[in-house]
Parts: C-alpha cells; sequence; structure tokens
C-alpha cells in the first residue's frame, strides 16, 4: 500500500515538475514549483528521513519559494 501512495506521489511529482517547465505563468511556475518541494519531503517521509523532509519543507518549499515570490514581485513592479 505504501508503495503504491509513493508512486502516485512520484508520479504527481514528476507531472507538477514538467508543468512548471512549460507554463507561460511565472507565478503560478513558482507555486508549483512549492508543490514539487512539499510532496519531495513527504516522500522523504516515505524513506524514513524525517530530519530530511524537514529540511525540504522549510527550505524548500517555505522560504525558496518566499523569495522567488518577492524577486518576481520586484521585477514586475
Amino acid at each position: 500500500m505504501m508503495i503504491l501512495l509513493a508512486s502516485i506521489l512520484a508520479v504527481i511529482m514528476v507531472a507538477a515538475a514538467i508543468w512548471v517547465l512549460i507554463t507561460p505563468n511565472i507565478l503560478n511556475a513558482i507555486i508549483v514549483f512549492a508543490v514539487v518541494s512539499l510532496v519531495a519531503s513527504v516522500l522523504f517521509i516515505f524513506m524514513h528521513a524525517p530530519d530530511v523532509a524537514i529540511t525540504e519543507a522549510s527550505i524548500g518549499a517555505g522560504i525558496t519559494s518566499a523569495l522567488f515570490i518577492l524577486a518576481y514581485k520586484r521585477i514586475s513592479e
């Protein structure tokens, strides 16, 4: 059951990563990039690496996405 759920999450992550590459809207790409990072942190939980999952969720999804959004807002002004 866990392998099936991990496989579904991996497919979602790959599909979202492809969507980030092909979407013309930069703000949507940044938001989907955060989703990719959050799914990666869930997959790290499945791999029994909670320390890596917490780091990925806080830095990968949180800080990096916030910095990207701030940079995008500054550029678009």
